[in-house]
């Protein structure tokens, strides 16, 4: 296969993915991308700074994964979505307190540097409008002008 057809099924692919995930995911890359850039000047032991760090960043890249599959679930359960939606919450809380206490006991790499990286997640929501920016332009997108709905044409006209 040419390797153009394969990139342009890439981007296809990626095009297809739900948009605020992948907006999210850049977000999370690009801090922790930043914060290995500076944690390795101020870090003891480089190679296990790193390993924490981006052991947080997947834990963060599945949360983001995770959250996006309960929501879009709930939607669909009506009645029982709230009840969904915290347990989705509930389990991964309690998945990332399990290897957070793992990681304590066994001393392996830095548990705060691996919460930092999970911590990516809640800089990502942050940085959206900028990633959403960038996939616009990487695209070629731009996001449609908002229009008034016709009933609040009618509502704004002062009645005489």
């Amino acid at each position: 296969m040419p390797e153009g057809a394969e990139e342009s099924r890439m981007i296809h692919r990626v095009k297809e993915m739900n948009r605020a995930l992948l907006e999210l995911d850049l977000g999370i890359l690009f801090g922790g991308v930043a914060c290995q850039a500076v944690g390795m000047w101020f870090a003891g032991s480089r190679g296990l700074y790193a390993a924490a760090l981006w052991l947080g960043i997947l834990l963060a890249l599945l949360g983001t994964w995770h959250m996006y599959r309960t929501l879009d679930r709930a939607l669909d359960l009506g009645d029982g979505a709230s009840r969904a939606v915290v347990t989705g919450g509930l389990l991964r809380y309690g998945i990332l307190c399990i290897v957070l206490g793992v990681i304590m006991l066994t001393d392996v790499l830095n548990p705060l540097v691996v919460f930092l990286g999970y911590m990516m997640m809640k800089v990502a929501a942050y940085l959206q409008p900028f990633t959403h920016k960038l996939c616009n332009m990487l695209f070629h997108e731009t996001d449609p002008v908002p229009e008034p709905m016709p009933e609040e044409e009618t509502e704004a006209e002062p009645a005489e």
